[in-house]
């Protein structure tokens, strides 16, 4: 429990500071035999910057709660 709240902690914090994930995919636009053209399309990941503020205070709430017992 203690494990999974400091890690809910590091995540939420990450989540505040970094807004979103951005990666590219290639996608097969025609694949024709041997001809085959691809195309590269890039995607996005967003987050509302309160979400890592929920998980960060969830993190803390866990850490206390393991303490206590």
């Amino acid at each position: 429990m203690k494990t999974f709240g400091i890690v809910l902690i590091v995540v939420g914090l990450i989540m505040l500071f970094v807004p979103s994930l951005n990666f590219t995919t290639s996608e097969k636009v025609i694949d024709a035999g041997p001809i085959q053209v691809t195309a590269d399309k890039k995607n996005e990941i967003g987050w509302p910057t309160y979400a890592g503020g929920i998980v960060a205070a969830a993190g803390v709430i866990l850490l206390v709660a393991s303490k206590k017992r």
